[in-house]
């Protein structure tokens, strides 16, 4: 049973996690791997919409994809939006990124090596991984202009897309947690976390969501 405070929480940080950006035209649209095709299939939006000539699904497998995506999560993500019609000139594919970092750093390279100039990102990604995702872009991509954007949801319709309430605020947890120490480290810009947030993260760490922490490395 989840109790009322951990569900209060856990919409806390739900909302906190999106960036709320209005999305407006950018150079490209850039679409994260995950096991979520909803990205794919949001991108695709923005791109019908008329908000980037040109889309580029970025990420290899992992253990939660692998099994799912055969191929790799990009390459799902291409074939996706092929099928909804998106000319194959219009979906490039960078197939080796296994973390957000490498998705921006690989994406970065391979759009320069295309010849191709950006000045600005529409950045898609799982809804609770946009601040995330964002911040990473302003640390290795910091000369464009970054629009975060996600398929709009709320809490309660992501976790029963997943079916799994626990996983989804312990993947919560774990997101807003990284937020916080992988600053120090170089692999992303520092984002302030207001103090009411920071209250629902420990309260949530100590009802026992830590599935997704990862264990600070010593300084």
């Amino acid at each position: 049973m989840i109790s009322e405070q951990v569900w209060a929480d856990a919409e806390l940080i739900w909302d906190f996690h999106q960036m709320h950006h209005e999305p407006r035209p950018c150079s490209v649209a850039v679409g994260l791997g995950s096991h979520d095709l909803g990205v794919a299939d949001t991108t695709v939006d923005l791109y019908r919409r008329g908000l980037a000539p040109l889309i580029v699904f970025t990420g290899a497998t992992s253990q939660t994809t692998r099994a799912r995506m055969p191929r790799g999560e990009a390459v799902h993500y291409r074939e996706r939006a092929l099928e909804l019609g998106v000319p194959p000139e219009d979906v490039l594919v960078e197939p080796n990124a296994r973390n957000t970092g490498e998705n921006i750093r690989f994406v970065r390279a391979l759009l320069e090596d295309a010849g191709r100039p950006i000045d600005s990102v529409l950045l898609v990604s799982k809804p609770y991984e946009e601040r995330r995702a964002y911040a990473t872009a302003r640390k290795l991509w910091p000369d464009v202009e970054v629009v975060s954007a996600s398929t709009p949801m709320t809490l309660m319709e992501y976790i029963d897309s997943i079916d799994d309430p626990k996983l989804v605020i312990d993947m919560l947890v774990g997101a807003l947690q990284r937020l916080q120490l992988y600053p120090a480290h170089g692999f992303m810009v520092q984002l302030p976390v207001p103090p009411t947030v920071l209250a629902a993260f420990q309260r949530l760490r100590e009802a026992g969501f830590t599935s997704r922490l990862v264990v600070p490395q010593a300084s």
